[in-house]
């Protein structure tokens, strides 16, 4: 299938358009883009720098993917962008360049939404099947694991870690690290338990929940209320749910280093 280039779009020299790809009425597209075969661009989308998307994507109206970070000390510092296939990147999005401070790349994976007017920092570090929704913010250098979900008009701390399958409501302030399979809201945010309905819509079943829901329980019930206990808890559990691979991977992403703090529930967090 051959390109499709409305006469109004502005292909510049350099840039790489693959197989039946399509570039809608007045857009831009750099001369260091690279897009990816049967990709879309519907109309009035900008594409700039060292940016990468890969095939099927379908990227609407006014989003700008590959400006440079709004980073005032990395002004000038133009570092990559890589999104994964079959995004789709909804009406005004903003993606932005990676940094040198940063790792120099803001990476994205397959299958993701990022709903309209969301926006993602640099350096940010996105898994596979992620979801955005309208006015999410993540500030720079922000992980969000694999299937997480990010619920209208939140805002997401730079550096804050997100664990896979976790869910973060509607209006929330996200400043601290959110666990693995984890439900988070509220200003500022804190930990309500394990995202139950996120987690069987994604196939989970009774019994895979059963040792999460019994893991979660330990690690973050009453009584958990500073670093050294939770450190003790994490020891405990690594015991208990030996072999178990969702334990071991939320337990992974507790002991990994950390720059933000740990989002705890509510109690604990005023402790």
């Amino acid at each position: 299938m051959s390109l499709r280039i409305h006469p109004t779009a502005i292909v510049e020299s350099g840039a790489r358009l693959g197989d039946g790809a399509v570039v809608g009425a007045f857009c831009h597209v750099g001369p260091q883009v690279e897009l990816g075969a049967d990709a879309e661009l519907a109309s009035h989308v900008v594409l700039s720098g060292q940016t990468f998307i890969g095939a099927n994507a379908k990227i609407f109206p006014f989003a700008s993917i590959g400006a440079e970070a709004q980073d005032l000390k990395s002004r000038g510092d133009a570092g990559a962008l890589r999104i994964g296939a079959d995004c789709v990147i909804r009406e005004g999005v903003t993606i932005n360049l990676g940094t040198r401070a940063g790792g120099g790349e803001t990476r994205i994976g397959d299958a993701c939404a990022f709903l309209a007017y969301s926006h993602v920092g640099h350096d940010c570090r996105i898994g596979d099947g992620v979801v955005l929704s309208n006015n999410v913010l993540l500030g720079g250098h922000v992980s969000v694991g694999d299937h997480a979900a990010i619920g209208g008009a939140s805002v997401v701390h730079q550096h804050v870690r997100i664990g896979a399958h976790a869910y973060v409501g509607g209006l929330s302030g996200l400043e601290g690290d959110l666990a693995p399979f984890g439900l988070a809201g509220g200003n500022r945010a804190h930990l309500f338990g394990l995202n139950l309905v996120g987690l069987r819509r994604r196939g989970f079943s009774g019994e895979r929940l059963t040792p999460l829901r019994a893991a979660y329980s330990l690690l973050f019930g009453h009584g958990a209320s500073n670093e050294g206990v939770l450190a003790e808890r994490i020891v405990i559990a690594a015991r208990e749910f030996s072999g178990v691979g969702d334990v071991e991977a939320l337990l992974a992403f507790l002991r990994a280093d950390r720059i933000r703090p740990l989002c705890a529930p509510r109690a604990i967090s005023r402790a």
